[in-house]
């Protein structure tokens, strides 16, 4: 069963690995990333941050969606974490699922700043826009003890 669905491009670190995953109650993470499982250094600082008890998947976006389709992941409660908002929403359209939590994307150049952690580009904004309008929920939260910032209205 999936708990919860998010945006983080740093994918798993300690509000991850502690908070995120202790409020959820998440046993199993699924990280998905296009580019991580072929950088060995970031590969390894993942598997240094991993939580006890814990069990973490890397996968790539299609590797992800045929593991969540096939039923392989549905005895876990699961917290998949997207290194960005386009791997995000191809996730929620395979799954069903109607909420995002956009936790941490980093700036760059051109983008805009919401809440304490999302920096969107506009091509970003547009996909949350187009999530929101086939009725996902989008909101900004970086850690569970912090108010949701809704992102209906926003732009």
């Amino acid at each position: 069963m999936i708990e919860a669905t998010r945006v983080d491009y740093r994918l798993l670190h300690g509000q991850v690995a502690v908070s995120w995953t202790s409020v959820l109650g998440a046993d199993c993470l699924l990280l998905v990333s296009d580019t991580v499982k072929d950088d060995p250094l970031r590969m390894n600082a993942l598997k240094l941050a991993k939580p006890a008890g814990v069990k973490v998947v890397v996968k790539n976006t299609k590797e992800a969606v045929e593991a969540l389709k096939s039923g392989v992941t549905d005895k876990y409660k699961l917290f998949i974490i997207c290194e960005n908002l386009e791997i995000a929403k191809v996730i929620m359209e395979a799954t069903g699922e109607k909420e995002l939590n956009i936790g941490n994307t980093p700036y760059r150049e051109g983008t805009k700043q919401y809440g304490k952690s999302a920096h969107l580009l506009p091509q970003e904004e547009q996909l949350v826009r187009e999530m929101m309008e086939s009725g996902k929920n989008l909101f900004i939260q970086m850690v569970p003890t912090e108010k949701k910032i809704k992102c209906e209205g926003l732009f």
